[in-house]
């Protein structure tokens, strides 16, 4: 915290996100508290103890060992903290790969290591690409576990190389998840959590890409969420007015454009956005709302990773749920309603991982992570955390 001013403008220059963002609490601030946290949830844990006839048992729980870490581009040091805090809390040591595309602040984890007096060999970030440097982490044998967050591709690779040593693996991947507007829903409320969904240029993979709305309200829905974007500002994300930066690299940049551009020329409509900002080589994209899909379409059912959302009536409750379901992932939904009857009965039958009603991205650090399907293996945070990155041994004794 002492350098959160300093570690909140390098992660902005680095990474392309709104250096208000770092400034605030989910940035900076939220990757110290995974620290604190686990810290203290690693001061309430207990071994617990069993006993019966003529035995009694005890639970002992230890690190696993050596522990592999490979984080994506999108939150680096956030991500980071997420899983280097609960694996050095159980008492292992860690080898951190960060992204090649955003390196900067893993590096100054490790200084802030370091002179917080963490013993050398502890805590060690490990710079390099994918293919080569994450390849060779993860297929090494003394590596006790695998904690990897980004694309399905590279977790089946990962899988892959982990599989002859028996290596346990944790993913966190990808969504495409809904946001179910339901006619009672709060318009307005509606329409903020919409515009949320362009957070970090839509670079995050929990956001609702995909709006399902009720029929009843869709056109009133669609042009308050128009009128509201025409205010929106795309710029320099070190200016405290800017609403959303730049997309991270070229490779990137041209991902998105070539899922709009396809969706565009298979029918989809642009409400507003469908392209870049401006024709000078930069990495500014328009937020892009598309509607008129076929409903098996390519930017309906896949994974985007930029500004670009979807929008879709639904008639009933039932085709609601059916195409929140419709896809292989599962990571999260948000479901507005004024009725809490129909929240519980759709968020109970929702394929995520995580649901929220009525609010969108609320994330308690004690509280568990992760998807169904293609969007992940296994659950963090919380005690969920300290299981995968440790080991349990049950002694039983004769008494």
């Amino acid at each position: 915290m002492e350098r959160a001013d300093e570690f909140a403008r390098v992660e902005s220059a680095d990474q392309g996100g709104l250096l208000t963002y770092y400034r605030g609490e989910r940035g900076i601030v939220r990757s110290a508290s995974n620290f604190r946290v686990f810290a203290d949830m690693l001061l309430e844990r207990s071994e617990p103890e069993f006993s019966g006839p003529g035995y009694r048992a005890s639970a002992s729980i230890a690190g696993a060992g050596p522990v592999v870490l490979v984080n994506p581009w999108n939150g680096p040091l956030l991500l980071e903290s997420w899983k280097v805090a609960p694996a050095l809390a159980c008492g292992n040591s860690v080898v951190l790969k960060p992204s090649e595309w955003t390196p900067l602040t893993a590096s100054m984890l490790a200084d802030v290591a370091a002179e917080a007096g963490l013993p050398d060999g502890v805590l060690n970030v490990v710079q390099g690409f994918g293919d080569e440097v994450g390849a060779a982490l993860v297929g090494d044998a003394r590596a006790r576990r695998i904690s990897f967050t980004g694309s399905v591709p590279t977790a089946r690779a990962i899988a892959a190389a982990a599989a002859p040593n028996l290596t346990p693996c944790s993913f966190e991947l990808g969504g495409k998840s809904p946001l179910l507007v339901f006619e009672d829903a709060d318009l307005e409320v509606a329409v903020t959590t919409a515009k949320r969904q362009f957070s970090n240029a839509g670079q995050v993979c929990l956001i609702g890409s995909r709006l399902l709305v009720a029929e009843s309200v869709f056109d009133r829905f669609v042009e308050r969420f128009a009128a509201e974007m025409a205010e929106f500002t795309v710029g320099d994300p070190r200016d405290e007015t800017t609403d959303m930066g730049p997309l991270i690299h070229h490779e990137q940049f041209a991902r998105v454009d070539g899922f709009v551009q396809r969706a565009r020329r298979d029918g989809a409509r642009a409400v507003f956005g469908g392209g870049p900002l401006r024709d000078d080589g930069s990495l500014y994209y328009r937020p892009t709302l598309l509607a008129d899909m076929e409903p098996d379409a390519e930017i309906v059912t896949e994974e985007v990773f930029g500004p670009v959302l979807t929008v879709q009536p639904f008639v009933s409750e039932e085709q609601a749920i059916a195409m929140a379901n419709s896809t292989r992932y599962g990571l999260t939904a948000t479901v507005l309603t004024g009725d809490t009857a129909r929240a519980e009965r759709v968020a109970a039958r929702l394929d995520a991982g995580t649901v929220w009603v009525n609010c969108f991205w609320v994330r308690d650090l004690r509280a568990p992570f992760g998807g169904t399907g293609d969007s992940g293996v296994g659950r963090e945070g919380g005690e969920w955390s300290f299981d995968f990155y440790s080991e349990v041994k049950n002694t039983v004794t004769a008494s």
